[in-house]
């Protein structure tokens, strides 16, 4: 990248604080991105990255009022003098919640609302939206209703909004928290193949580090804070511990050959797994992985959930539900996987007795529930949905937390204590007197999950309980789940994209194709399955592909050993911690 050109964006000792904070979101941020480049902006929640966004946007400070000292230009334009609407014509934001992005009642009409408001004529934009559309692959879908669509498919109908406006810069705020990862790969492609085709400049805000260097990344710019801390090509930021000291996951493959006492060098280029030089690494990666110790296999208790043959449609033609049965043991931690549509929700709504099967039987514990109500299920079985907004229903943090402990009739006293233990422990203890509204996705969705949690459920079936949210707060939650389910014994059910928490914390997957299960097994099976991972839409553990290139016979058993050195090293750790807090 030439550095004589001119930036198109250029933060200059920029400071921001929100009027209603006492401290600044940012301090003192010098950034200069050049036209062309694709820049990862990563870090932990509160670390100021959406802060950013909403400078680049002028949501700041036509939106969100505040104290900015500090010089930013776009394309040599001040955003807080063209405002939202001008800078829109040069900055086209993706949202990471797209169905808050959607203006029309058609897909077509959504891609053309821009073109509208500029009075473009009726030729020029007919033109210009069959050749967005051709170009995101939306022509089937003109006439849907944008809600109707998959994620991947709400997600190139919000670009296809933007690009209509022929911007020069594309701003991505997580564009893969709600996507499987086999359509998060194709995204993050699909981006790549945008940027150069358009000559565009990219910024992507994502946690999913390893999804996003899927494809070439000029620079990652890592901040917390409020500050930016490093800022540094992939290759470089891999080769260090400034990830991981500032709470971001590594990508898995990285942090396996550190584990086995590899110095990894930038030189080898560890931006990708397949094409990086695995040599100087290769003796101590096999060395580390005859040295672990063989897998024990886990036991539970008895059945706690059977479900044989299930069936159902939503329109008697097309099943969503086709012949399923699975058997769950007392206190087990299960992945439930596949792409988009797959019927992962649809299995967890049925059970929860939302809609009543077309044909099969549900057991809890060996009993028909049949004939049981969803509120008698609730009593049962817990369930947090994928979208917060969904399920949130007062306006106060505290009111919505303890919801279903006041209906239940306990008394005031209780709820209270019961509600700050457990904001607490997800980490919205200092917002417990906030509105919601006040709160991002992220923290929204851990209020979802909070509420939940304080009925104390047999079952409890999480439909993406980490979507949207940083690498601490991620590992916060579910050590809280695995918590809950090590000392109670509850059940778990995870409908979850993420396959490192599929790895790391679950026992089983079950992989949903198509209505259908294909596979029910270990994680480090699943996820080293080559066929499997293609028919589910899933991705290929990067272990995977670091054993095969190292020379190791066994890719599952490599994986799988690795993961459990990393449980053991967490608890390791976390014991430490306990240890220390006691000595204080």
């Amino acid at each position: 990248m030439e550095k004589d050109i001119s930036p198109i964006i250029d933060f200059e000792n920029l400071s921001f604080k929100y009027r209603a904070q006492k401290e600044p979101t940012l301090k003192d941020i010098n950034l200069k991105i050049y036209p062309g480049e694709k820049i990862l902006i990563a870090g932990q929640s509160g670390s100021g990255k959406s802060t950013l966004a909403h400078l680049l946007n002028a949501l700041i400070p036509c939106s969100y009022a505040g104290d900015l000292s500090g010089t930013l230009r776009v394309s040599g334009q001040d955003p807080a003098k063209l405002g939202v609407f001008g800078m829109s014509q040069i900055v086209g934001t993706v949202l990471q919640d797209t169905d808050g992005q959607f203006i029309a009642l058609t897909v077509g009409e959504d891609i053309a609302f821009a073109l509208e408001n500029d009075n473009v004529s009726q030729d020029e934009m007919f033109k210009k939206v069959r050749g967005v559309a051709d170009r995101l692959e939306l022509t089937a879908f003109m006439e849907n209703a944008p809600g109707e669509l998959s994620g991947g498919q709400k997600q190139r109908v919000s670009l296809g909004g933007v690009m209509a406006c022929d911007v020069k810069i594309l701003l991505f705020d997580e564009p893969l928290a709600n996507l499987d990862p086999a359509t998060g790969k194709r995204t993050i492609a699909l981006i790549d193949e945008i940027m150069r085709d358009e000559d565009m400049t990219v910024i992507i805000i994502e946690h999913r580090l390893e999804d996003v260097l899927y494809k070439d990344v000029d620079r990652i710019v890592l901040m917390d804070q409020g500050r930016i801390v490093a800022d540094m090509t992939p290759d470089e930021m891999l080769s260090s511990d400034i990830l991981v000291s500032n709470g971001i996951r590594e990508p898995l493959y990285v942090a396996a050959l550190k584990a086995a006492g590899a110095l990894v060098e930038a030189a080898t280029h560890p931006q990708h797994i397949e094409t990086m030089d695995i040599e100087p690494y290769r003796d101590k990666v096999k060395s580390w992985y005859h040295s672990q110790p063989d897998r024990e296999e886990k036991k539970y208790g008895d059945s706690i959930l059977t479900v044989s043959d299930l069936e159902f449609s939503y329109d008697d033609k097309r099943k969503i539900i086709d012949k399923v049965s699975f058997d769950i043991k007392r206190g087990e931690m299960i992945s439930l996987v596949g792409k988009n549509g797959a019927g992962k929700s649809t299995l967890a709504s049925l059970i929860c007795g939302f809609y009543k099967p077309d044909g099969g039987k549900i057991l809890l514990e060996g009993k028909d529930i049949s004939d049981l109500s969803i509120k008698e299920r609730g009593e049962r079985i817990g369930y947090v949905m994928q979208s917060p907004n969904q399920m949130i229903s007062k306006p106060m943090i505290m009111e919505e937390v303890g919801l279903g402990l006041a209906s239940r009739g306990v008394p005031e006293a209780e709820i209270k204590e019961r509600a700050e233990e457990i904001l607490k422990i997800c980490g919205l203890y200092p917002y417990r007197n906030w509105p919601v509204s006040a709160l991002s996705f992220g923290q929204k969705k851990r209020v979802s999950i909070a509420s939940i949690l304080i009925m104390n459920p047999d079952i409890l079936i999480l439909d993406e309980p980490t979507a949207g949210q940083d690498y601490m707060h991620y590992t916060e939650i579910m050590r809280f789940i695995k918590d809950i389910r090590d000392k109670t014994g509850v059940t778990i059910i995870m409908i979850t994209h993420d396959m490192h928490l599929m790895l790391e914390y679950t026992d089983r997957a079950m992989v949903l194709t198509d209505g259908r299960l294909i596979m029910d097994a270990s994680p480090a099976e699943v996820l080293t399955n080559e066929e499997i991972c293609n028919k589910a839409y899933l991705k290929r553990t990067s272990l995977y592909d670091l054993a095969v290139r190292c020379g190791i016979d066994d890719p599952g058993e490599f994986a799988a050993r690795f993961i459990d050195s990393e449980r053991i090293a967490k608890a390791s750790c976390e014991g430490q911690g306990e240890e220390r807090s006691v000595v204080r």
